[in-house]
């Protein structure tokens, strides 16, 4: 399926994600979904399969706390097995291999004079977003729900002294990119390279972030923990909520100790899904 197609299944998808994100602790039937959404059962399957490559009821088992109470206690396992080695040293073979660095406190005061910027606005499997780059690396990527326009002009006070330029085409590339699910594609796309724009504990937790990997959630205390900041659990998630480059830097993979989703900048259906969807790349 290609994003196009995916992207117009999430608008359906989306209610549906909302529903047993909603009602997962009673356990929806497939027939209670469907309803939720005015659909069969038959189309909900269909259309729900297309778009996560798996059953809503698979949907229904990934989302449900205690799944997530499971990852966050694996986590805690590989975090005491490999101390010595960071969570980058789990296998990350299909991941795509993101690369960043953070801007100098000189470049951010001028604001992006003498850089040059492109962006577009993009398909992905989770609705519309933006993404804009410089010739050091992506810069920006934000989901826009609807109001790209609100998301271009976050771009620009963000860098308001660069020059900008539309390239659909090659942002759409970029999408494309990123958001592949075929393993073949992602053995071959190389790196990604991010260039961060915040303050040194801003750029550390984002870093953090980098290093996890497809179908993983840690807490916001052992998000601190990992930078070596274990009573900075509110700080970490100020830093998660000012995150710009959204999915590459994977903030969605935080959730509470009690294996709540918690809160997320581009709302918690979405956090919902690309979990989900993440795991079942993996499994792929």
């Amino acid at each position: 399926m290609s994003n196009s197609e995916s992207h117009r299944h999430y608008h359906v998808v989306e209610q549906a994600i909302n529903f047993i994100h909603r009602n997962f602790e009673h356990q929806p039937t497939l027939a209670e979904i469907a309803q939720s959404v005015h659909m069969s059962e038959h189309h909900l399957q269909r259309v729900f399969s297309e778009w996560a490559g798996i059953s809503p009821k698979r949907f229904l088992q990934v989302v449900t706390k205690q799944a997530a109470l499971d990852a966050l206690k694996q986590t805690r396992n590989l975090m005491e097995a490999s101390q010595s080695v960071g969570l980058s040293g789990t296998s990350r073979l299909h991941d795509l291999m993101v690369t960043c660095e953070a801007m100098t406190p000189g470049e951010i005061k001028k604001g992006g004079q003498g850089v040059s910027i492109q962006y577009g606005v993009v398909v992905t499997p989770f609705d519309e977003a933006v993404i804009a780059w410089t010739d050091r690396g992506i810069c920006f990527l934000q989901f826009a729900d609807n109001h790209e326009k609100n998301m271009i002009d976050e771009l620009y006070r963000q860098w308001p002294n660069g020059t900008f330029k539309i390239n659909s085409e090659q942002a759409q590339a970029y999408s494309d990119t990123i958001f592949s699910v075929e393993p073949d594609k992602k053995l071959a796309r190389g790196k990604i390279h991010l260039v961060l724009k915040g303050t040194n504990f801003q750029v550390k937790v984002w870093e953090a972030m980098i290093n996890t990997h497809s179908g993983q959630r840690l807490s916001y205390s052992q998000v601190a923990q990992l930078m070596g900041s274990p009573k900075a659990s509110r700080a970490v998630g100020t830093a998660l909520a000012t995150n710009t480059i959204g999915y590459l830097i994977p903030c969605h993979r935080v959730i509470k100790s009690n294996g709540e989703l918690g809160n997320y900048r581009w709302r918690p259906n979405r956090k919902a899904a690309i979990l989900a969807w993440e795991n079942v790349a993996k499994d792929k």
